[in-house]
């Protein structure tokens, strides 16, 4: 939903993954709720592994459900484990 994604830009945020100037970019660059998730999970696999945990463990405390829905794992430790998370992560979005 339009409010899971905002709390976890706010959550990216706060932890410094992204600037505001960036969350903003985010926004406006995507008028979808589909392309905004897109665009944002592009973002952070581009900023690395502890950005994408980061996303992970934001995600799975916004919404637990979604979470374990997705497979995804907040304790991801592994290089290769986390971005297979992010790219399950993609997949639904993909069909939006």
């Amino acid at each position: 939903s339009e409010e899971i994604l905002n709390q976890l830009l706010d959550g990216l945020e706060a932890d410094g993954v992204f600037t505001h100037l960036g969350i903003e970019d985010i926004l406006q660059r995507n008028q979808t709720r589909a392309n905004k998730a897109r665009a944002t999970i592009d973002e952070v696999r581009m900023k690395g592994q502890r950005a994408s945990r980061l996303m992970i463990k934001r995600l799975h405390l916004i919404d637990p459900t979604l979470s374990n829905q997705l497979g995804l794992s907040s304790d991801s430790s592994g290089p290769g484990e986390t971005h297979s998370s992010l790219k399950l992560l993609l997949q639904p979005l993909l069909s939006l």
